[in-house]
């Protein structure tokens, strides 16, 4: 890119800053204008990739204090939150299972059971990653997943829609269990914390699992469109596992197990109690260590996406500035001049603010002051507080535009076979998709049944 075009999409998102700032202070605080300002602008070189990925998402850290919005010590803290050393362990294993050619042998095995044909293997990866997903964390299956499906082909256009498939899968399947995201754990402590009558296992598997498989679906044949059919990864042989392969399928079963077991199915199952953070990151450091002596830190350390870590910071750093500035509490508020209006547009409203805010920010921080608003304002209209607080959670989770919005899109960006552009291409369409799809579930099946 040079100079020149360069400084016009810098000088593009200082204008639509600008105009941003311009129509939010007339009706926002001064600190909450420029939180907005400050976001379009880092959207926009998000966007059109005005400056690199990892110096946009340091930004904040300059942004935020100069602005008022944060202290420079309030914003930096976010780039140590914990979840961003679950992502460094994911990324350790997935490295390493790269580097012993772990992926070849379980691709292979994949291949043995779906078709590998474009379409077949677009299908498979959704699915597998999914339902996966809604048992694992989205992040460690992502992760998982994403050097065995860049390995099967060479074709750029069809690495991107396969790294894509795999994260809105990780993303569609995540909603299908109570413990397949945050979100949904969060939805049903409040639904405990205020009495209600919480959503049994089995139920919420019941209940959600037609739009989980609509999503597939769709968001498969949307993916496989415009690509030539043809099959991939014909040359792949049967070899047997080598040693190194072996100690890093030991640290992956091991961790699948812990996992698991960590996961609480409330209330009949508490888990173990640990930190996955914790989890991830011993999983990834022991892999520098005898006996399994995996990974060299001088050798692999270049291959840890640094910028990604940095993303996610900028990720976390925007949801404390919106909780800090009360512009969350602020957007929350304004639903309740929504509550007059026929359910059908309520509930539509709700989820297209809910969906478009997770874009730019935490979905476990968004949820968590929605949900209580929610209540409130259920209370206050007569609207069933379980649906609309249900309609919310999975609307939480379903982001699909920008790389902050969740972990799946911001490692699907790490591999490096797509744009912003082409994410937020594709994620509207699907976001718009999952608006639709969640409402008329909604009101036509949920309503009964929850």
């Amino acid at each position: 890119m040079n100079y020149r075009e360069q400084s016009r999409k810098i000088l593009l998102g200082l204008l639509l800053a600008g105009v941003a700032f311009g129509l939010m202070i007339t009706t926002f605080t001064l600190q909450q204008a420029a939180l907005v300002a400050s976001i379009v602008f880092m959207v926009t070189l998000w966007s059109n990739e005005g400056l690199p990925l990892a110096v946009v998402s340091l930004l904040p850290i300059i942004l935020f204090p100069a602005a008022g919005i944060l202290t420079t010590k309030e914003t930096t803290v976010n780039y140590a939150n914990p979840i961003i050393y679950l992502f460094l362990g994911g990324f350790l294993v997935a490295i390493a299972v790269e580097k012993t050619g772990l992926h070849r042998w379980i691709a292979n095995r994949m291949l043995g059971i779906f078709p590998n044909s474009t379409r077949g293997v677009i299908y498979a990866l959704i699915i597998t990653s999914g339902l996966l997903s809604s048992v694992l964390s989205n992040t460690t299956t992502t992760l998982l997943l994403l050097p065995i499906a860049l390995f099967l082909t060479e074709e750029a256009a069809v690495k991107m829609r396969l790294a894509l498939g795999i994260a809105y899968g990780a993303s569609i399947g995540g909603i299908l269990t109570p413990i397949g995201t945050p979100p949904n754990l969060i939805l049903l402590g409040v639904m405990e914390e205020y009495g209600m009558k919480t959503i049994p296992f089995a139920q919420w598997v019941g209940i959600v699992a037609p739009l989980v498989l609509i999503m597939f679906l769709a968001v498969g044949f949307v993916l496989s469109l415009g690509i030539q059919e043809h099959r991939i990864a014909e040359d792949l042989e049967r070899t047997p596992l080598t040693l190194s392969q072996k100690k890093v399928l030991w640290v992956i079963v091991g961790l699948i197990v812990i996992l698991v077991l960590n996961a609480p199915i409330k209330p009949y199952y508490d888990g173990l109690g640990m930190s996955e953070p914790v989890i991830l990151l011993s999983a990834g450091l022991l892999l520098f260590v005898p006996p399994f002596s995996i990974l060299e830190w001088m050798e692999d350390k270049n291959n840890i996406p640094y910028r990604i870590m940095f993303l996610f910071g900028a990720g976390f750093a925007i949801a404390a500035a919106f909780t800090k500035t009360g512009m969350a509490k602020e957007i929350a508020d304004y639903l309740i001049t929504f509550t007059d209006f026929p359910l059908l547009w309520f509930m539509l409203i709700i989820a297209t603010i809910v969906t478009f805010t997770t874009e730019i920010t935490s979905n476990t921080a968004l949820i968590s002051i929605m949900l209580p608003i929610l209540y409130e304002v259920a209370q206050k209209s007569g609207v069933d507080a379980t649906l609309i607080m249900m309609v919310a959670t999975i609307c939480a989770s379903y982001a699909f535009m920008l790389p902050i919005a969740t972990p799946p899109n911001a490692i699907a960006m790490s591999s490096g076979v797509l744009s912003i552009k082409t994410m937020a291409r594709y994620g509207f369409m699907f976001n718009i998709l999952g608006i639709l799809l969640i409402v008329t579930i909604a009101i036509t099946f949920w309503k009964n049944v929850i």
